[in-house]
């Protein structure tokens, strides 16, 4: 029981390091600019400001991300509403922005090591069947083996050096609330493809 406890506090910090530490990041570059345009002579107040501005919205977004990964380890229910799309689905928004934005941080440092041909990077949506919404995410990376595929969604599983192994777990964690499901395929040529399907409105209300 006690090793349980340690693991899952233990999952639990690196879920919320994970989801955070991005927004954190872009808030150390904004600062950063906002001290160097200060400098500048004549001081460029406007670019400055952007900058700032930014720094509001990332440390707004951590706090989101926080609250939303509370809500998700407590089980309490999900904060839905309309998301715009081809059709309509009901889903937490910022729960659902961080599924799209980990797949696609993860297909960009996937294509850093693509010299000889070139960088393809394709989302696409579309209407799922039955009655529901698919979004994909592939890029032309080295794509991933037959074990990663089958281990690429467990906790602390990663096959990035120094990656923590938290991301696609709790993608899928997050679909699977949705009522929806989260795939991963190695393309037959090259790269990876991500895919998950939510449910219609429709569907839902039925």
């Amino acid at each position: 029981m006690h090793a349980n406890r340690v693991a899952t506090l233990g999952q639990l910090s690196a879920s919320i390091a994970h989801e955070v530490n991005q927004p954190i990041g872009a808030t150390l570059n904004n600062a950063s600019a906002a001290l160097h345009w200060l400098s500048k002579e004549p001081v460029d107040l406007e670019k400055a400001r952007t900058a700032l501005n930014r720094i509001f919205a990332n440390g707004n977004r951590v706090s989101e991300v926080i609250g939303r990964m509370r809500a998700l380890f407590k089980k309490a229910p999900l904060r839905k509403e309309d998301v715009e799309g081809l059709p309509l689905i009901r889903g937490d928004r910022v729960q659902l922005q961080q599924v799209i934005m980990n797949l696609i941080v993860n297909a960009i440092e996937a294509l850093t090591s693509v010299c000889e041909r070139s960088r393809e990077l394709v989302i696409t949506t579309a209407k799922g069947e039955p009655d529901s919404v698919l979004v994909e995410v592939r890029d032309s990376g080295p794509g991933l083996s037959s074990l990663d595929l089958e281990r690429i969604f467990d906790a602390f599983y990663t096959t990035k050096p120094g990656g923590m192994g938290m991301g696609l777990s709790i993608c899928r964690s997050i679909i699977e609330a949705h009522g929806g499901q989260l795939r991963a395929a190695a393309d037959q040529l090259q790269g990876t493809t991500f895919q998950f399907t939510l449910p219609a409105q429709s569907n839902q209300a039925a």
